[in-house]
């Protein structure tokens, strides 16, 4: 999809919307150019990599070609958690790479959010930044056994402060508890990624903007405006890394949708619980988050809009009536507070998922190419670790960032059609599934442990 005005793109979310930033799209690549470093793709993996690699030298010049407009992607449309989230549990991390490793990843990945937040706070990029944590409900039983032993796991390992809330701490409807992970804060994402293309510019950055492109080899970057020649370039396409030759099976796109309410008064937060700055979610298997903005609204969204055949990305997608009726009802349900409470915007988008859910930063020094991604919805904090990575990597900067074990990770291929299509959406199924299971049986779901080695955990 490429859109052409701003009204265009300020209809992509309700960040869009909001964001106080002209998003008339910038000039095209004109022609044929020479540079010390490209960037393929205006997201946030792109435009933090462009950051430190000019922190680290800034005589580079360095060109980003983005296909619409910075920030068009999972960049600008995402819920807003810059968390230490990483889609392979800790657990999971340590069975593939040991348990020092795995550890590394986490301390990293703790230390990201507040990097977010003193770079943003540096640069005079308001970001509505404010780090309340994460709250994650247990509406059951089940669930509030998944939640202490997630507790009792984070204690072992030592690096995650996660805490047990009691019942009479929580407020959200038929909560038996919850869990507390103090390592997020709440942010307003298409101000970040806007306040970052705005801010590097100004350091020399040049941002073509509806600028396709069409392919790539070592050191060359074939747009449909000119060729870019590079010393090295950088592959930051995410979830749209399935519309290119090269990464069509590397990545899958899977949707994500949102919602946003009417700003709701003080009074009803109070009632509420939620704090300015605070996240929250549950122990449900299909995904749900959501967080208070600075504005006083519900941001909230979920997984469960299925997965297109050949790995598609079409306008029509960010839109699923079915999954926004489904994802207010939820809403409702873990917050009766909020009565009849309109739903002002709607919105969705893809995000990338590798074949075995492990984010990866990757550089290949003898063709000068650059990657990172598969952050599964966890991109928010994780693009900023990777440009940090990436930039050190292209330097040949020796830090702890080049020896965390996804430096140079390679996930397999994703199977070719049928087979992707049926994995894809039986995954999606079999969490709802998992969801319905544990609500029936009481106890915990089958299904969730069968597929959670494929899914990260």
């Amino acid at each position: 999809m490429s859109l052409k005005t701003e009204a265009e793109y300020r209809g992509l979310s309700f960040w869009h919307e909001t964001v106080p930033d002209d998003l008339t799209p910038r000039a095209a690549l004109a022609g044929d150019r020479d540079v010390d470093v490209a960037i393929i793709g205006g997201g946030l993996t792109g435009l933090w990599t462009a950051w430190y690699l000019l922190e680290h030298n800034p005589r580079l010049t360095i060109v980003v070609l983005e296909k619409n407009i910075a920030g068009f992607g999972a960049s600008g449309r995402n819920g807003g958690w810059c968390s230490a989230l990483f889609p392979r549990s800790t657990a999971s991390l340590a069975r593939t790479h040991g348990r020092e490793h795995a550890l590394a990843m986490r301390r990293a990945m703790v230390a990201t959010v507040d990097e977010v937040g003193r770079v943003a706070a540096g640069a005079g990029i308001d970001i509505d930044y404010a780090k309340g944590g994460t709250v994650a409900f247990a509406r059951s039983r089940v669930q509030l056994a998944a939640a202490k032993a997630d507790v009792e796991e984070a204690r072992s390992y030592g690096v995650d402060a996660l805490e047990l809330w009691a019942a009479h701490d929580v407020r959200a409807s038929g909560a038996l508890g919850a869990t507390f992970d103090p390592a997020c804060a709440r942010i307003h994402p298409a101000k970040l990624v806007r306040g970052l293309a705005r801010t590097l510019e100004n350091r020399g950055v040049l941002i073509y903007e509806q600028t396709e492109v069409l392919g790539y080899s070592p050191h060359v970057v074939v747009t449909q405006h000119g060729t870019v020649h590079c010393d090295n370039f950088v592959v930051a396409t995410e979830g749209y890394g399935a519309t290119l030759r090269a990464t069509r099976r590397v990545v899958l796109p899977l949707y994500s949708l949102m919602i946003a309410t009417e700003p709701l008064a003080d009074a009803t937060w109070d009632e509420i619980g939620i704090q300015h700055g605070q996240t929250f979610t549950d122990y449900r298997h299909l995904l749900v988050y959501g967080q208070r903005t600075a504005d006083n609204r519900f941001a909230f969204g979920g997984r469960g809009a299925r997965y297109h055949w050949g790995s598609a990305i079409k306008p029509e997608y960010d839109h699923v009536s079915a999954v926004f009726r489904r994802l207010r009802q939820t809403l409702g349900e873990l917050f009766p507070t909020i009565g009849d409470a309109a739903v002002t915007h709607t919105w969705g988008g893809p995000l990338g998922v590798p074949r075995d859910w492990h984010a990866t930063a990757s550089y290949d020094r003898k063709n000068g190419v650059a990657r990172a991604g598969g952050y599964v919805g966890d991109g928010l904090s994780t693009t900023n670790l990777a440009g940090r990575t990436l930039a050190d990597l292209i330097t040949g900067t020796d830090s702890e960032l080049v020896r965390l074990p996804w430096v140079n990770h390679v996930s397999p291929r994703w199977e070719r059609e049928p087979l992707r299509f049926l994995g894809a959406n039986a995954g999606l199924l079999a969490m709802a599934v998992a969801d319905a299971e544990e609500t029936i049986t009481k106890r915990p779901s089958l299904v969730a442990t069968i597929v959670g080695p494929f899914v990260g955990h």
